[in-house]
C-alpha cells in the first residue's frame, strides 16, 4: 500500500499496515517529487502546454510508473521540499475502532475497504462493490501529425441509455459522481492509466446497467478544445447472458467509431460484442467476420485502436460461477440438477458461504421433490457433506454459527433423516467398497452437522405428527447405523485403518444431539458395544480418545447411563495399566481417566459411590503401581498422581475399610501398604508439582494426610501383636510421616503472614496432626519399640526440630523413651546406640539448616525434666542431656559462623567442633571436620595448616593391612582397601602440602617414615626412588630457596560483645608472608567493624572485660627458638638455623621498658629496666589454626646491666656473622657493611660507650651492686670483643671500596683508630683466632656458613682479657695467642645460661602500636643507635644533624648532602629495628639487614622497596649461577613498609629502643 499526496509525493506503507513497525512516535518524511503539474490532471480538465520542456520527470510517464520508481529510489532529490508524516496502526474492526478512538475516527473519516474478501469472511458483512481500473490504450492518431491527447470518460447506463446518477467513487471518502474522467497524457500513443474507481449500483439493477466508456481528444487550445467531439467508444455489461457477473480479470474491449448520437444510444451498441473475446467466440463457430455490425464498425481497416481494463468484483449477493447460479435455480433448470450438484463440489468456497441459505434450502428441496430419484439423494448427501466439511475450514470457520442457525430456525425438510440416515447407513455398511471410500470418509468428518440436520428433522417430523407416524423406523435406522458400525470396526486393521480411526475421532461428536431423540441408555449401550467391537491392541490411543469423548457428553452425566460406560471404561483402563500390558498409552489413560474423576466430584450427576467404589475397587492398586513405575521426568506423572489423588479424595471411610476388606490375605494388605507408603513418601520427597503450585501440594497433603490416618488404623489393627508385628510396614509409616511432616510446603514459617493465616484456615497446621500420631503410635509400639532404635532417632529428630512450639513439646519425650527403652532393653544397661546416634543426626540437621537456641533450651529442659524424674537414669542421663545441649551449643555457632565472611572464624568453630567430637570419640564425624578445616585452609592458600589437619587423620591409621572401616575414608576418598595404603597415600598430600608451604623440615621427617615403610615393609623401590629425588629437592631448598620468616602477633578480644569462643582470651597469630602489622590490624578490625581498637599493650582490667561493647588489642611477639637437642654444640648453617626461629615454637615474648627510681638526665640507662612476658599457647606453631590461645602467661623483668649484656652479645653476633658472611662469598654487596660499621665507629650517635661507663663502671655502682661484680667484668669483656671484630668489618669494607664510598672508609678508619685506642687501654686487647676469618672449602653443592653462637665470642672474650689484665700497659695486641685451651675452633661448647639470655635478646627491637610515642627530646637523650634514627627520621637531615654535634672532622662530601642511594640503603640495611623485615642470616637477630636484596653495587631502587619479590622456584634454581649463590640461598626480602619510614617506636619499648646499640658508639 502506498501514500500519494497530490503534489506528487509517495510512501510505501505496507510495513506499518502490516504491523512490522510499531513506532508511533516515529515522523517520516514524504519527499516532494518533481513532476509537471499538468501531467496530474483529475476530474478538471486542465490543457495541456506544448511549452513544458521534455526533460521534466514524469511528463508523458504514467504516474504509477512514478510512484514505483520514487518507492525504489533510496534517494529522492527533494531540495528539502515534502511532507511530515505520522501513523499509527488501529487494532480491531471498524466498529471497534471508532469506538476506542472516536477522537481520532468520527463519521467524516474515509473508510476504504480492502479490493476483495479479507481471509476470513464474517456472516454479517454484506458488500456489492465492482472495482474497474482504466489501464492502457492504444490509439490511432488518424489524420493528425502527432498522437491525440485521450481522455477517457467512464459513465454507468441501464439497458435505455439511462445514465446511472453518482455510481461511480473516485476513491475513499468521495461522494460519488455520474462520470469520472480519467487523466490525459500529453501527445502520448498508448497512454497507460492504472485509474481505479468504485461502481456502487443496487443489486438488483447490475442485471440491466453497463459501463460506457467514450475517448475524446483534448486540445491545448480552448476554443478548438470545446469543438472536439468523442471520435470512439466501448462498453462492457456488468452480468453475462448466462446470469453470472462479469468476471473478475482483464477485459480487452472493442473501440467503436460512428456517429456520436448512436454512441450515446444503448439499443444501438448492446446487441454488439463488448470485448475482443466475445468476437472470437461468435466467429469461431459460424466462419463469419462480424466487424461491420449494426452502424458502428469498430475500427477502420481493421482497427489499431485498443482499450483495456481490469474489474473486481466484491459482492455477497452476485456470482460469477455458472454452475452454483445453476443450483440456485434448478427448478428452471431441472434437467441439469445431477450435473450442477456435481459441479457444486468444484465451486469456490467463498461464492457458497455467501449463498450458504440458498445453497442448503437448494438442497433440501431438491432432496424432498425429487424423492423418487435416490440419484438425487447420494449426490444431495455428498454435496451437504462438502459444504459442512468446507465450514469446517479454518477459513469458514465464523459460518458455524450461520450453518447452526440455519439448522435450528429456517431448517424445515420433516423427512430429511430418513434419506440422510438411509444413505449414511449405506456408506458406512458398503465401507469395503473403494469407491466409496474417500465420499464415506468426509462424511464422518461431517458427522457431527450431518446430524444436527438428522436430529432436528426428526424433531420436527415429531413436533408435527408425532411418534405413531412411523413406529421404530428412526430407532431401527441409529441401531442399524451402529451395527454396521460394529461390522466396520471388526474387520482386519489393514482394510480401511483410516475410516476406523475417523468413526473413533467423530461418532461421539453426535450423542448430545443423538440423546435429544434417541433413548441415552440404549444409546450408552450401543457406544459400549461399539468399543467392545474393536479388537484388542488395535487402534489404542483413538479408542481411549474416543472414550474420553464419550465421557465429556452429557451421556455420561447420566448415572444410568454410567452404569452402562464404566464398567466398559474400567476394563479399557484397567488393561492398559497392567503390568503386563505392552507400552500402554499413558497419555490417552490419563486424559480419559481425570475425565472420568472429574465427573464424578460433580455435585450435578446423580449417585456416585458406587462407582468411585468400582474405580476403587478395580483402578487404584493400578494407578499406584503406574505412578511407582513412572519416572519422575515423564510428562504424564502429575496428572496420574492427580487422579490417584481425586480417588482417595472421593473415597469416604467407608471405602476405605471396605477396600481393606477386599484383600484375600494378609500379605495383599502388606504389600498394597508398602506400595503405598513408598509411593507417598516418595511422591512427598519429589514434589511431582511446581512448588509454588501452593493450592495443588496443599490438596496432595490433606488428601495423603486422610489417607495414611486411615491406614494407621490398619496398621493398630492387623500388624501390632506380638505375633502379626511387621516390622518393614511400621518403619515405611515412620518414615513416611516424617517425611510429610518435615515437607517444605508444610513448613508454614517459611511464608508471609497473609498466606499462612489462609492455610491455617483452609487446611489447618498439618503437621501437628501428623506429629501428634506419630507420637501416639510410638507409644503405642509397645515391647516393639527397641526394634526401632537406632534407626528412628534421625526421623524422629526431624520431627522435634520443626520450628513449632506444641509439636516439639508433644515429641522430644520421645526421646526419652528412647533412653529408657535401651537401658531397660539392652544388656550392658546403658543407652550408647541412642547417644551415637543421636549425636550423628545432630550433627547433620544443624549443618543442614535446622534447630535454633529455642529448641537447645527446650531439648535440655525437658530431657533433665524425665531424666531426674528416673530412677536409673538420673545421672547418666542429666550429662547426656548437658552433653547434647553443649554440642548444640557448638553446632549451632559453627552454622553461623559458616555464614560469615570470616574464614578465621569459621576455622576456630570447626576445631572447636572438632574437638568436641575428638573427645566424644566419634571419630567418623570427626574426619569429617577435618576435611572441612582442610578445604577451608585450601581456599586461603594455608598449605601449612592444611598439611597438620591432614595429619590429625593420617595418625589415626596404622602402618597395617588392616582393612579400612567406612567411616575413616573421607569424602573424598582415594579407593583403598588397607589403613597402610590410605595413611600412604595421606602421606603423599601432606608432603605435598608441607612442600607448598614451604615446610621442608616437615616434608623430611614424614618422607623418612614413608622410606621406611617403601623399603622395609611392601619394597617399592620406585617408589622409594622418587622419594628419595622429592627429599633431595627438599633439602636443597632448605639451603638455598627464599623463605620469609612470619611474624607473630599477640591478639587480646575483651569485652562481652565477643562470642563465647573469642571472649576475654589472648591468641597468637602466625602472620602470612610479608604481612605487616597496619594489614593484620586492618583484618582484624575488618573482621569485627565495631570493634574498638586498644592503644596499650598492657592488659586490661576488669571494667573493659566485662563491658559489653568488644576490645581488641594486638601488638608483635618474638618466638622463642626452640633449637632441637641434635643441633646443639655443633656448626649448624644459618639456613637450617632459621627455620627454627619462627617453627615449631610455642614460647612468644613481648618486652616493654620499665623505669624503676628517679631518672637521671643524663643516662637514663642506670634505671630503664626491661618487663617481658612470655606467652605460651595451647599448641605449637605451625599447626592446624593460624593461630592457638595463649594458655599461660609469665612475666619477668631484665636489669640495665644484663639488658646492655644481651645487647652488646647480639650487636657483637651480628658483626660477627656479616663479617663471616663476606668471607665466605666475596660478590655480597658492601653498603650493609658500610651502615653497620658506620652506626657503630662513630662517635657522633649518641655518645657510645660512655653510656655504659657512667652507668655502671663506676665505683657508686659497685658499691651499690656487688653482686653485678661479675656481669660487670662481662660487658668489659664484650666491648674489648667488638674491637677485632670492628677490626676486620673494616679492613673487609677497605677491600671492597668503591670511589664512591672512599671517603667515608677513611673516616670509618680514623673513627676506629681513636675508638679502638680508648677501648684496648680501658678494656684490654682480643684478637681473633685465623679459623675465624679464613674461608673454608664449601661442601659440593652448597655453603656452609657459619652460625657464631654469643657464648662462643665471649669464651673468647674472657680468655683474651685474662691474659691482658697482666699487661694492661703493653701496647701488645697478640696476647691471646698464648690464651690456654685455644685451638683456633671458633665452635667450642656453649655456656647454656647465656642461651637463655641470648635468646630474650632477640626481643628487643620490638615495635609496637604508634599511638604512645617518644618525643624527639628524649629520643636523643637516649642512647639510640644510629640506625635508629636514621629510619625514623629524615635519613640526610639527621646523619647531618649527628655530624654536626660531634667535635670531630666534618664528614666528606659524599655524605653531608645526603646521596639518595646511600639512603635507600641505610633504610634497607636498618631493619634490624624494623619488626617487619625478614629474618636475616645471623642466629640471634632475627630482623637485622636485608642487604641480599639489594642490587649488585650496592644500591636499592625505590621499586623494589613497595612490593616484596616473588619467591624463587622449587626446582633448582640456582645452579649454573653467579658466585653469590651463597648468600642469596637464604636471602631475607626486603620489608614492605621500606616504601616509607616507619613511625617512631612506642614509649612501651623504650628499653628495647635504648638497649638496641649502645656502646658500639
Amino acid at each position: 500500500m502506498i501514500l500519494i499526496s497530490p503534489n506528487s509525493s509517495v510512501m510505501d506503507i505496507t510495513d506499518i499496515i502490516h504491523g512490522k513497525v510499531d513506532d508511533e512516535e516515529k515522523q517520516h518524511f514524504i519527499p516532494f517529487q518533481q513532476i509537471a503539474m499538468e501531467t496530474y490532471i483529475r476530474q478538471r480538465q486542465l490543457i495541456m502546454s506544448p511549452l513544458i520542456t521534455s526533460h521534466v520527470i514524469g511528463e508523458n510517464e504514467p504516474l504509477t510508473s512514478v510512484f514505483n520508481k520514487v518507492i525504489a529510489a533510496k534517494e529522492v532529490n527533494h531540495k528539502g521540499q515534502g511532507l511530515w508524516v505520522s501513523l499509527k496502526l488501529l487494532p480491531g474492526d471498524l466498529s471497534q475502532v471508532q469506538k476506542d478512538f472516536s477522537h481520532l475516527i468520527d463519521r467524516s473519516t474515509a473508510v476504504a475497504r480492502k479490493m476483495g474478501f479479507p481471509e476470513i469472511i464474517l456472516p454479517g458483512d454484506v458488500r456489492n462493490d465492482i472495482y474497474v481500473t482504466l489501464i492502457q490504450g492504444e490509439f490511432d492518431k488518424g489524420k493528425k501529425k502527432t498522437p491525440k491527447n485521450v481522455e477517457v470518460t467512464m459513465s454507468v447506463h441501464d439497458e435505455d441509455g439511462n445514465l446511472q446518477e453518482k455510481a461511480i467513487h473516485p476513491g475513499a471518502g468521495y461522494e460519488g459522481v455520474s462520470e469520472y474522467k480519467s487523466v490525459v497524457y500529453y501527445q502520448v500513443k498508448q497512454p497507460c492509466w492504472y485509474e481505479t474507481v468504485k461502481v456502487s449500483i443496487a443489486i438488483e439493477e447490475v442485471s440491466r446497467c453497463h459501463l460506457r466508456f467514450t475517448f475524446r481528444h483534448r486540445s491545448s487550445q480552448e476554443s478548438r478544445d470545446k469543438s472536439e467531439r468523442a471520435f470512439g467508444m466501448g462498453f462492457v455489461k456488468l452480468m453475462n447472458a448466462d446470469g453470472t457477473t462479469l468476471q473478475d480479470g482483464k477485459h480487452n474491449l472493442i473501440v467503436y467509431k460512428g456517429d456520436n448520437k448512436k454512441m450515446e444510444d444503448a439499443k444501438s451498441y448492446l446487441t454488439l460484442p463488448c470485448t475482443k473475446t466475445e468476437v472470437e467466440e461468435k466467429e469461431a463457430p459460424s466462419g463469419k467476420n462480424l466487424h461491420h455490425l449494426g452502424n458502428f464498425t469498430p475500427t477502420k481497416d481493421s482497427t489499431k485502436d485498443s482499450f483495456q481494463i481490469a474489474t473486481l468484483i466484491c459482492s455477497t449477493k452476485l456470482t460469477q460461477n455458472v454452475d452454483l447460479l445453476g443450483l440456485l435455480n434448478w427448478r428452471s433448470n431441472s434437467q441439469n440438477i445431477a450435473h450442477n450438484l456435481r459441479k457444486l463440489m468444484e465451486v469456490e468456497g467463498g461464492e457458497i458461504v455467501k449463498f450458504l441459505q440458498d445453497t442448503l434450502d437448494a438442497l433440501f428441496n431438491i432432496m424432498m421433490e425429487m424423492s423418487e430419484n435416490e440419484t438425487y439423494d447420494f449426490l444431495v448427501f455428498d454435496a451437504l457433506v462438502f459444504i459442512i466439511s468446507l465450514i469446517g475450514d479454518i477459513k469458514f470457520q465464523h459460518f458455524n454459527p450461520v450453518l447452526e442457525t440455519y439448522i435450528y430456525k429456517h431448517f424445515s425438510a420433516t423427512l430429511a433423516y430418513v434419506k440422510l440416515t438411509k444413505v449414511l447407513n449405506c456408506y458406512v455398511g458398503n465401507a469395503d467398497d473403494s469407491s466409496k471410500t474417500e465420499l464415506l470418509f468426509a462424511a464422518l468428518k461431517a458427522l457431527k452437522y450431518l446430524f444436527r440436520f438428522i436430529v432436528q428433522s426428526r424433531i420436527l417430523y415429531l413436533r408435527f405428527y408425532g411418534k405413531s407416524e412411523d413406529g421404530d423406523a428412526f430407532n431401527d435406522a441409529i441401531r442399524k447405523l451402529f451395527l454396521s458400525f460394529n461390522v466396520l470396526m471388526d474387520r482386519p486393521l489393514e482394510e480401511a485403518v483410516k475410516i476406523k480411526g475417523a468413526a473413533l475421532k467423530y461418532l461421539p461428536s453426535i450423542i448430545n444431539d443423538v440423546k435429544l431423540v434417541f433413548d441415552p441408555v440404549e444409546l450408552s449401550v450401543l457406544f459400549s458395544k461399539f468399543i467392545q467391537s474393536i479388537p484388542d491392541n488395535q487402534l489404542v490411543r483413538q479408542k481411549l480418545n474416543c472414550m474420553t469423548k464419550i465421557v465429556e457428553s452429557d451421556l455420561f452425566k447420566q448415572s444410568e447411563c454410567r452404569d452402562a460406560l464404566l464398567p466398559l471404561l474400567i476394563d479399557q483402563l484397567s488393561g492398559q495399566l497392567d503390568d503386563n500390558s505392552n507400552k500402554p498409552d499413558h497419555e490417552a489413560c490419563s486424559q480419559l481417566l481425570s475425565n472420568v474423576l472429574e465427573v464424578l466430584d460433580r455435585k450435578d450427576v446423580g449417585p456416585t459411590a458406587v462407582h468411585i467404589q468400582l474405580i476403587m475397587e478395580r483402578l487404584l492398586r493400578r494407578i499406584n503401581r503406574t505412578v511407582i513405575g513412572m519416572s519422575r521426568q515423564s510428562p504424564h506423572i502429575g496428572i496420574f498422581v492427580a487422579c490417584m489423588t481425586a480417588i482417595l479424595r472421593q473415597m469416604d471411610d467407608f471405602h476405605y475399610s471396605h477396600y481393606i476388606n477386599t484383600f484375600k490375605t494378609r500379605q495383599d494388605i502388606i504389600d498394597f501398604l508398602m506400595e503405598t507408603f513408598i509411593m507417598f513418601k516418595d511422591l512427598i520427597g519429589k514434589n511431582v508439582y511446581a512448588a509454588d503450585w501452593m493450592v495443588m501440594n496443599m490438596m496432595q497433603s490433606r488428601v495423603f494426610l486422610r489417607a495414611v490416618n486411615q491406614f494407621t488404623s490398619v496398621l493398630n489393627r492387623y500388624f501390632l501383636d506380638q505375633a502379626n508385628f511387621e516390622l518393614q510396614l511400621w518403619n515405611n509409616y515412620f518414615h513416611l510421616a516424617v517425611a510429610f511432616l518435615t515437607h517444605e510446603s508444610l513448613q508454614l514459617e517459611t511464608f508471609s503472614q497473609a498466606k499462612r493465616n489462609k492455610i491455617i484456615k483452609k487446611y489447618g497446621d498439618m503437621r501437628k496432626e501428623i506429629g501428634f500420631k506419630i507420637r501416639d503410635m510410638w507409644y503405642n509400639l509397645g515391647p516393639h519399640k527397641i526394634k526401632f532404635i537406632p534407626a528412628m532417632v534421625g526421623p524422629i529428630l526431624e520431627v522435634t526440630l520443626v520450628p513449632e512450639p506444641e509439636l516439639r513439646k508433644a515429641t522430644i519425650p520421645i526421646f526419652f523413651d528412647m533412653m529408657q527403652c535401651e537401658f531397660n532393653f539392652s544388656g550392658n544397661r546403658n543407652f550408647h546406640m541412642f547417644e551415637n546416634e543421636l549425636i550423628t543426626k545432630l550433627d547433620q540437621e544443624v549443618e543442614g539448616g535446622r534447630g535454633d537456641e529455642q529448641y537447645k533450651i527446650l531439648l535440655e529442659k525437658l530431657l533433665l525434666e524425665h531424666c531426674r524424674k528416673h530412677k536409673y537414669l538420673s545421672a547418666s542421663g542429666e550429662v547426656f542431656a548437658l552433653l547434647v545441649s553443649s554440642l548444640l551449643e557448638n553446632l549451632l555457632d559453627y552454622r553461623t559462623i559458616m555464614h560469615d565472611e570470616s574464614k578465621e572464624n569459621r576455622m576456630s568453630c570447626t576445631v572447636n567442633v572438632l574437638n568436641f567430637y575428638k573427645e566424644k570419640k566419634r571419630e567418623d564425624i570427626y574426619i569429617r571436620y577435618l576435611y572441612k578445616l582442610r578445604d577451608l585452609h585450601t581456599d586461603c592458600e594455608n598449605f601449612t595448616e592444611a598439611a597438620y589437619t591432614l595429619l590429625l587423620h593420617a595418625e589415626l591409621l596404622q602402618w597395617s593391612e588392616k582393612p579400612c572401616v567406612p567411616h575413616l575414608l573421607q569424602r573424598d576418598s582415594y579407593y583403598v582397601y588397607s589403613q597402610q595404603e590410605l595413611k600412604e597415600k595421606l602421606y603423599q598430600e601432606i608432603i605435598s602440602f608441607f612442600d607448598r608451604g614451604k615446610m621442608w623440615e616437615k616434608a623430611i621427617q614424614l618422607s623418612k617414615e614413608l622410606a621406611d615403610m617403601y623399603e622395609n615393609k611392601v619394597f617399592d623401590y620406585e617408589g622409594l626412588g622418587n622419594l628419595l629425588k622429592k627429599r633431595a629437592t627438599f633439602y636443597e631448598n632448605i639451603m638455598k630457596a627464599m623463605r620469609p620468616q612470619p611474624e607473630y602477633f599477640a591478639v587480646g578480644y575483651y569485652g562481652q560483645g565477643f562470642p563465647s569462643f573469642l571472649r576475654n582470651k589472648i591468641f597468637i597469630y602466625r602472620g602470612k608472608e610479608y604481612e605487616r602489622r597496619e594489614d593484620f590490624n586492618l583484618k582484624l578490625l575488618t573482621q569485627f567493624p565495631s570493634a574498638e581498637k586498644m592503644t596499650s599493650t598492657s592488659p586490661p582490667g576488669e571494667e573493659i572485660k566485662s563491658s559489653p561493647k568488644q576490645y581488641v588489642q594486638c601488638f608483635i611477639v618474638k618466638p622463642v627458638m626452640n633449637l632441637p637437642p641434635n643441633y646443639k654444640d655443633k656448626p649448624v648453617p644459618e639456613q637450617i638455623l632459621n627455620y627454627y626461629r619462627a617453627n615449631e615454637v610455642q614460647q612468644f615474648t613481648h618486652s616493654r621498658p620499665v623505669r624503676k627510681g628517679e631518672k637521671d638526665p643524663d643516662n637514663e640507662f642506670a634505671n630503664m629496666w626491661i618487663e617481658r612476658t612470655t606467652y605460651t599457647t595451647a599448641y605449637s606453631f605451625p599447626g592446624i589454626l593460624k593461630w592457638f590461645e595463649v594458655k599461660q602467661i609469665t612475666t619477668e623483668e631484665i636489669s640495665p646491666l644484663e639488658n646492655a649484656i644481651e645487647t652488646m652479645e647480639l650487636t657483637n653476633e651480628k658483626i660477627s656473622n656479616i663479617v663471616q658472611q663476606h668471607v665466605w662469598d666475596r660478590s655480597l654487596p658492601v653498603h650493609p657493611l658500610s651502615m653497620l660499621l658506620n652506626g657503630i665507629v662513630d662517635p657522633a650517635v649518641m655518645g657510645g660507650y660512655t653510656n655504659y661507663e657512667k652507668a655502671f663502671f663506676t665505683e657508686k655502682y659497685l658499691q651499690e651492686h656487688p653482686e653485678d661484680q661479675d656481669k660487670i667484668e662481662l660487658l668489659k669483656q664484650l666491648i674489648a670483643l667488638q674491637m677485632p671484630l670492628l677490626a676486620e668489618g673494616i679492613r673487609i669494607h677497605g677491600e671492597k671500596l668503591t670511589e664512591q664510598l672512599k671517603p667515608l672508609h677513611d673516616r670509618l678508619t680514623s673513627c676506629f683508630k681513636e675508638l679502638k685506642k680508648k677501648v684496648e687501654k680501658q678494656y684490654g686487647v682480643i684478637t681473633l683466632p685465623p679459623s675465624l676469618t679464613e674461608r673454608k672449602p664449601s661442601r659440593s653443592g652448597s655453603v656452609v656458613l657459619p652460625y657464631i653462637m654469643s657464648s662462643t665470642l665471649r669464651r673468647l672474650s674472657v680468655t683474651s682479657v685474662a691474659s691482658s689484665v697482666v699487661s694492661t700497659s703493653s701496647t701488645s695486641s697478640d696476647s691471646t695467642s698464648s690464651r690456654p685451651g685455644s685451638d683456633g675452633s671458633i665452635l667450642e661448647p656453649l655456656l647454656e645460661r647465656r642461651i637463655s639470655t641470648a635468646s630474650r635478646a632477640e626481643e628487643l627491637p620490638v615495635k609496637d602500636d604508634g599511638d604512645n610515642r617518644i618525643s624527639k627530646l628524649k629520643r636523643k637523650e637516649w642512647s639510640v643507635s644510629k640506625s635508629q634514627v636514621i629510619v625514623e627520621k629524615e635519613p640526610e637531615a639527621e646523619l647531618t644533624a649527628k655530624m654536626g654535634m660531634s667535635g670531630k672532622a666534618p664528614r666528606p662530601k659524599s655524605l653531608q648532602l645526603g646521596d639518595n642511594r646511600l639512603t635507600l640503603l641505610q633504610g634497607s640495611s636498618l631493619q634490624q629495628s624494623s619488626p617487619r623485615s625478614p629474618p636475616p642470616i645471623t642466629p640471634k637477630t632475627p630482623r637485622t639487614q636485608s642487604f641480599p636484596s639489594l642490587q649488585a653495587d650496592g644500591l636499592a631502587t625505590a621499586s623494589l622497596q613497595s612490593t616484596p619479590p616473588p619467591p624463587p622456584p622449587k626446582s633448582k634454581p640456582y645452579e649454573n649461577s653467579n658466585p653469590r649463590n651463597s648468600v642469596e640461598a637464604a636471602p631475607p626480602l626486603p620489608s614492605r613498609r621500606e616504601a616509607k619510614p616507619p613511625p617512631p617506636p612506642p614509649k612501651t619499648r623504650k628499653s628495647s629502643v635504648v638497649s638496641a646499640e649502645p656502646g658500639l658508639q
